[in-house]
């Protein structure tokens, strides 16, 4: 099956539908999570009821008839034992130093439904194994948010670029803005959203690669 290249930034909002076939992350995120959902031996319905979603919403997924959303991504890649990271990293380049933002892959971005978070996460640290870290710019829109309260193994740690960000972490609520930085573990049920009126830019790293 031929996989088409991963959108950037500089594409991201070019207007293309979600039908099948459509070239981006949505043929490449389909192929590897069926890839990965058979390799584990999994049904659609096995991976459906683990996240709480339809086995037809998987399906669409699967078959690039949709994009997922970052927070739907980041609960498919838990059930398949992988990483947001590991999805977009069928033909990143693994031995570059440096990636100019144009070249940097993008997690999260859907068009014309209503499961979008309003987060986009641009992938700062390519994919490999063995690799410790994980690292991304969240791009998030206001009142952007994570989808839901999220457990994983790890650690994780932060800075805010741009904007402000909420974060509830163990049932207590942080508020940080512009130059603030976080860390916590990531075994902590936790959630973050953007309470601001303009866009909030947060360089996320975690450790391993869970997310």
């Amino acid at each position: 099956m031929a996989v088409a290249k991963t959108k950037t930034r500089a594409d991201r909002h070019s207007g293309q539908s979600n039908a099948s076939g459509q070239s981006g992350v949505g043929s490449r995120i389909g192929y590897q999570l069926k890839r990965a959902r058979l390799l584990k031996g999994l049904r659609l319905l096995d991976v459906a009821e683990a996240i709480g979603l339809s086995s037809s919403l998987i399906s669409k997924i699967e078959n690039n008839k949709i994009n997922p959303s970052l927070s739907t991504l980041h609960r498919l890649a838990q059930v398949l034992e992988t990483s947001v990271s590991a999805l977009f990293a069928m033909d990143e380049k693994l031995d570059k130093v440096v990636l100019k933002q144009e070249e940097r892959p993008i997690a999260g971005k859907v068009q014309g439904i209503v499961q979008w978070e309003g987060i986009e996460a641009e992938i700062m640290i390519p994919y490999e194994e063995g690799r410790l870290l994980e690292g991304f710019v969240f791009v998030m829109e206001p009142g952007g948010h994570s989808g839901g309260v999220l457990q994983h193994d790890g650690e994780e740690c932060g800075y805010v670029l741009e904007g402000e960000l909420e974060i509830v972490v163990g049932g207590k609520t942080h508020h940080l803005k512009t130059g603030s930085s976080f860390f916590f573990y990531s075994n902590v049920p936790h959630s973050y959203r953007n309470p601001g009126k303009t866009v909030a830019r947060v360089i996320w790293i975690n450790t391993p690669p869970t997310f």
